[in-house]
């Protein structure tokens, strides 16, 4: 849970600066056996900047936290938060 936690703190500091609307970014680690999921919510038109020009935001934060986990396989799942202001 404490390597959650961490994880989870790590990927806040590189999403929420990038991030228009840093208030909307939620994130939630998932921990399974042998893989952490990373659901990050971030408004939509916080989106296209999280992920990236081909993506590459995104991957580099999958990147990161693989470097951060290495003996588990990691998953970056973003999804767009389509409230209203």
């Amino acid at each position: 849970m404490q390597f959650s936690a961490a994880m989870k703190s790590l990927v806040e500091s590189i999403v929420k600066p990038l991030a228009v609307y840093p208030d909307v970014v939620s994130i939630e680690m998932i921990e399974t056996d042998g893989k952490l999921t990373c659901q990050l919510l971030v408004h939509r038109e916080d989106a296209g900047k999280i992920i990236g020009r081909n993506g590459r935001i995104a991957k580099a934060i999958r990147k990161v936290m693989e470097a951060s986990a290495p003996d588990m396989k990691v998953y970056l799942d973003i999804k767009k938060w389509e409230g209203t202001e």
